[in-house]
């Protein structure tokens, strides 16, 4: 449990620095300085907290598009978003998905595996 704990902490203070990127209210043609290894205007994936920490996220995406694109079904420990107008919806292998928002992030248990990622250009879920 206090592993647990512990990577949402850390994913915490992402969330930190994201919501500050939103605040300062930066452009999205301005290139921002990267968040944990991921620069704008990409959705990286990090297998661990130290991944996480170590900012080398395992996978990155830029391309808005239609359908899904194919992510390798594995147990991630987090995805972070820091692109800022552009929604990314996660495909489950447990079938559904979720939505995240713009410079936003997520964690998940080992229950949860990604089996795909859909970058829309929408700015809200």
């Amino acid at each position: 449990m206090k592993s647990v704990i512990r990577k949402v902490a850390s994913f915490a203070g992402v969330s930190v620095a994201v919501a500050a990127m939103s605040v300062t209210g930066t452009s999205a043609a301005h290139a921002e300085s990267p968040t944990q290894g991921c620069p704008y205007p990409w959705v990286c994936f990090y297998v661990d907290n130290n991944a996480l920490l170590a900012g080398t996220p395992i996978s990155k995406y830029q391309d808005v598009t239609s359908g899904y694109q194919a992510v390798t079904p594995r147990p991630h420990y987090g995805v972070l978003n820091t692109r800022n107008d552009d929604v990314v919806y996660l495909r489950l292998q447990s079938g559904g998905s979720i939505c995240l928002s713009p410079n936003s992030q997520t964690v998940f248990a080992n229950a949860y595996v990604v089996t795909g990622i859909k970058i829309s250009s929408s700015s809200t879920c």
